[in-house]
C-alpha cells in the first residue's frame, strides 16, 4: 500500500528539473559515457569517441550532463574528475554536485561544507537544500532535515522534486539519489 501511495505521489505531483544541469526529472538514459567510457571520459558524438573531461570540444553543459550520468550509475571517481574539468568552479551546480559525490563516497563532513558553499553561491538552490536534507536524514538529524524542507517550500519549491524527494526522505528514515 505505502508503494502505491509513492508511487502516486510520483505520478501526481508536478516536478521540476530532478537534478542540477538537467532539465529532466528522470534518471538519465544511459549513453556511452557510462556504457563505453571508462576513467570518466565523456563520449563525443561528432568524433564518435571517448574524450578527456578537459578537451576543449567539450563545454560545461556536456559535462554536467556527463555527471549527472555517471552520478547516477555510481561511479562516483569519474563523476569527480568531470567535475574537476568544469570551468567554473564556483557555480552552485558545481559545488551541489561536489556535495553529492562526497556524501554518496561516504565524506558526510566534506558533503556538508559543499552544500555550504553551493547555498552560499545560491541560497534558492532547492537542489542543494534537498540533498542536506537527505544527509541530515541518513544522520539521524530530522529535524535539520525538516528545516531544510521548510526553507524549500518558502522558497517556491512546493511540490517540485527537490521537495518530494525530502519529504518521502524524512518520512522514510532513508535518503534518495534523485
Amino acid at each position: 500500500m505505502r508503494s502505491l501511495f509513492i508511487a502516486g505521489i510520483l505520478i501526481a505531483a508536478p516536478v521540476v528539473a530532478m537534478a542540477v544541469g538537467s532539465e529532466s526529472d528522470t534518471p538519465p538514459t544511459p549513453t556511452d559515457t557510462t556504457q563505453t567510457c571508462t576513467n570518466g571520459m565523456i563520449w563525443d558524438a561528432d568524433s564518435k569517441s571517448c574524450l578527456e573531461p578537459t578537451d576543449s570540444s567539450l563545454n560545461d553543459r556536456d559535462r554536467m550532463d556527463a555527471v549527472r550520468e555517471l552520478a547516477y550509475a555510481g561511479r562516483i571517481n569519474d563523476a569527480e574528475r568531470v567535475l574537476d574539468a568544469m570551468t567554473d568552479q564556483t557555480a552552485d551546480g558545481v559545488l551541489t554536485y561536489r556535495g553529492f559525490t562526497a556524501r554518496k563516497a561516504g565524506r558526510v563532513d566534506e558533503a556538508h561544507e559543499w552544500y555550504a558553499r553551493a547555498l552560499e553561491a545560491n541560497p534558492d538552490n532547492l537542489l542543494a537544500r534537498s540533498y542536506l536534507g537527505q544527509a541530515h536524514v541518513a544522520e539521524g538529524n530530522i529535524q535539520l532535515a525538516q528545516a531544510q524542507l521548510s526553507e524549500i517550500r518558502q522558497r517556491g519549491g512546493r511540490s517540485s522534486w527537490a521537495e518530494l524527494s525530502l519529504r518521502m526522505a524524512i518520512r522514510s528514515g532513508s535518503g534518495y539519489s534523485y
